[in-house]
């Protein structure tokens, strides 16, 4: 016997003289077009059967050699056999279409994702075909962080699709970033007492798992997703090493907010302004790298770490700083948030730019350094606020902070832990709390020192 695929080779049993399949070529040809159901034909004093199988052409063709005519039952046997080995490769068939149609599925949820994440919810929509996902028709919706195996993050997904290739009312994405991040978009529920079946199911996953953990985000509007991702990401650094493993981002003052507006607008623009000057994807990616590792910004864009450092680079030729220094990157995240905020007319520009230490001097960035800290004041976190502070002075390199305190570097990334759960922000995966770190520190070492003529009349003012 031999099964003869109408494209691709032919797989014989042991015997069978795969030449004869060259001599057999007409009728062959007609069987696997579906001009003939069946065929039989004699060479060599053998009967030769051909029977076709499948709804479409090419058909795959089952060819049967005998000394003799086969009787009914060992032909029916013969066809039996073939119809099983058809329904086995259709089987298989249906199950590599179905891998295709997943993974482009999955394709199509990370761009609405990404749409969503740059505020752009009509390019969202229209990247979806037929009938816009319900997620899309939201007002509010929350991103759930899961931290969980990557090996599990693929059957999670699985599990809870739609027959449209979403999740209902939700969408669950891989972050392409980390690895062992889960981003869930979940809508805000009808009833403003009743959580979101979505949301149940992501809390009881990680009842039922002990390595897994979740942050939640605020309720923010569907073109603010970035907003609450980022949220998502500090709840996430708590949740970690809370007794739950669940934690919703509760809302802090932000350092942009407590400076000066005038004059915090004025040192950001002087500081960004180089920028003009570059290309936007390179601005566009520089100001990711600021937020994340490199690692981490190459595997968002699809684009080689090669490239990110090169459009780094331009952007450090540009502003003439080094952005692999923990403190240059947390300055320039900060005037980027300052001078990307909506402009106010009613502002009066101060004639000249301060100096970010001039700001740091205020008593509103005093005011909110000290709530920030406030958490590693008590006596027993002194190491952990001691450690913290080593750990920015040695540019967030553990091994160095480990030799310069006498520790292990098991300890240091412990202690370093603990200051992401009481601050509240994540420092060791995303590193996206570490500019709030910086100037909370950087305002201490301030605030004792004597200020200069300048930033006294920036005070007084």
């Amino acid at each position: 016997m031999a099964w003869v695929p109408g494209e691709g080779a032919a797989v014989p049993t042991a015997g069978f003289p795969l030449t004869m399949l060259t001599t057999l070529a007409e009728p062959l040809s007609k069987v696997t077009a579906g001009r003939l159901a069946a065929s039989t034909a004699y060479l060599d004093g053998r009967e030769v059967r051909l029977e076709g199988f499948g709804p479409y052409a090419p058909r795959t063709v089952l060819v049967t050699v005998s000394t003799a005519s086969l009787p009914a039952e060992a032909a029916a046997l013969a066809s039996q056999a073939g119809g099983l080995l058809d329904l086995m490769g259709r089987a298989m068939t249906a199950d590599s279409s179905r891998r295709e149609y997943e993974g482009k599925a999955r394709q199509l949820r990370f761009a609405v994702l990404t749409a969503l994440m740059t505020g752009d919810v009509t390019l969202a929509r229209r990247m979806t075909t037929g009938q816009v996902p319900p997620l899309l028709d939201s007002e509010r919706v929350r991103v759930h962080l899961l931290h969980c195996r990557p090996a599990d993050r693929d059957r999670l997904v699985r599990s809870h699709l739609d027959s449209s290739g979403y999740h209902g009312l939700g969408l669950m994405a891989h972050c392409p970033a980390f690895d062992e991040h889960l981003i869930c978009l979940v809508p805000e529920s009808a009833d403003p007492g009743e959580t979101p079946a979505q949301g149940e199911m992501l809390r009881r996953l990680v009842d039922d798992n002990p390595g897994y953990a979740l942050g939640i985000s605020r309720l923010h509007p569907l073109s603010a997703t970035g907003s609450a991702y980022g949220e998502a990401v500090h709840a996430l650094a708590v949740a970690r090493s809370s007794p739950g493993r669940v934690a919703a981002y509760r809302r802090q003052s932000s350092l942009a907010e407590a400076l000066p507006r005038a004059a915090g607008r004025a040192w950001a623009q002087a500081l960004t302004a180089p920028l003009r000057d570059v290309p936007k994807p390179t601005v566009d990616i520089s100001r990711l790298a600021v937020a994340f590792p490199r690692t981490a910004v190459a595997r968002l864009l699809s684009i080689s770490r090669t490239t990110v450092t090169a459009h780094c680079r331009k952007a450090e030729a540009a502003l003439q700083v080094d952005l692999g220094d923990v403190r240059t990157r947390a300055a320039l995240d900060l005037a980027l948030s300052l001078a990307g905020a909506e402009p106010d007319p009613a502002l009066v520009v101060p004639p000249r730019a301060p100096a970010l230490d001039e700001l740091l001097r205020t008593a509103a960035a005093v005011a909110w350094a000290d709530a920030f800290l406030l958490p590693l004041r008590e006596d027993r976190y002194h190491e952990v606020y001691a450690t913290l502070a080593a750990w920015i002075d040695a540019n967030t390199d553990a091994q160095r902070t480990a030799v310069r305190l006498g520790l292990s570097r098991n300890t240091v990334r412990a202690r370093l832990r603990t200051a992401e759960r009481l601050l509240k922000r994540d420092l060791l995966t995303t590193g996206t709390g570490l500019p709030d770190v910086v100037h909370a520190l950087r305002v201490t070492e301030l605030k004792d020192s004597e200020p200069s003529e300048a930033a006294a009349d920036l005070l007084a003012g």
